[in-house]
């Protein structure tokens, strides 16, 4: 499933495309594709409504529409598994797996293909009607050390599990997490309330760090799907430290990346530089030298 830097690459690539346009018409070519408020309803929003902004709030693509210069609701899309969004001409093959296409003013349109039919596209009229419960962006100033530390240990939850709720923070996915713990030097079950100031301070630098590295990258394409809105892979996957990494050695000291399932994902971890026992010091200097 795309991730924060997938789509965040989503997103950028889509704005100078979108922006400045309006939706003309379109066609709904797999009805559940659509779940609010209804595939005619959801055309009948977006007809006529111009794009002021393409932007990015956890795993969504957001893009706000108006009317005559007034907020007219957003049009949201969630790409789940295998949804690809691309701005094309009307003779683009966009292939058998097209399930919404929308019409533009400049003669493009916004194909969204998606492979498994698992994604999403929402017209609401409020932001809250979808992201009221989403926890604090992870690259934005407001997520600091001293609240990232204060919640997690109120938490007292295991680390891999309470870092994919979108609750806690948005935007993470399974990628990310293996990444920043172990780039921290955390074992993915470590208690969250458990961790010390230093602890909480390299993994909030290792979160950031590793997001940062992997939109640098255009995120990561690690299988045929996941492709940028101009139709290529991302770059991270060649940066992988332990994803996808079992059995091969690890960079840091050469032992054997382990693959074990938390929370019913897929985890991957060092289990010489992320012991289950925290070791301050060890670990602060594994994390310094990533």
């Amino acid at each position: 499933m795309p991730e924060l830097p997938e789509v965040e690459t989503v997103a950028r690539l889509l704005r100078p495309r979108l922006v400045g346009r309006a939706f003309r018409g379109g066609e709904v070519l797999w009805a559940r594709t659509i779940e609010s408020p209804g595939p005619d309803e959801f055309l009948a929003a977006l007809r006529g409504a111009r794009c002021t902004r393409v932007w990015r709030r956890a795993k969504f693509v957001v893009v706000d529409l108006e009317r005559r210069g007034k907020l007219a609701g957003h049009l949201v899309c969630h790409l789940r598994m295998t949804g690809r969004l691309h701005v094309e001409a009307p003779d683009y093959d966009a292939g058998t797996h097209l399930r919404v296409r929308l019409d533009l003013d400049d003669r493009k349109q916004l194909f969204f293909i998606d492979v498994r039919k698992f994604g999403r596209m929402w017209f609401v009229r409020e932001q809250g009607e979808l992201f009221g419960e989403l926890g604090p962006e992870p690259l934005e100033d407001a997520f600091d050390v001293d609240g990232f530390h204060a919640a997690l240990r109120a938490r007292k939850r295991q680390l891999k599990p309470l870092l994919l709720d979108q609750s806690f923070v948005a935007g993470l996915g399974n990628i990310y997490v293996d990444e920043s713990l172990f780039r921290a030097g955390l074992h993915p079950l470590a208690n969250s309330a458990r961790l010390d100031r230093a602890a909480a301070e390299r993994l909030h630098s290792a979160i950031r760090s590793i997001l940062g590295a992997a939109i640098a990258r255009e995120g990561s394409s690690f299988d045929t799907f996941y492709r940028t809105p101009e139709g290529k892979p991302g770059g991270f996957q060649d940066e992988f430290q332990v994803y996808d990494r079992e059995g091969e050695p690890c960079t840091r000291c050469g032992a054997a990346i382990v693959k074990t399932v938390v929370g019913q994902r897929g985890t991957h971890f060092c289990r010489a530089c992320q012991p289950r026992a925290l070791r301050r010091g060890a670990n602060a200097r594994a994390a310094r030298s990533s």
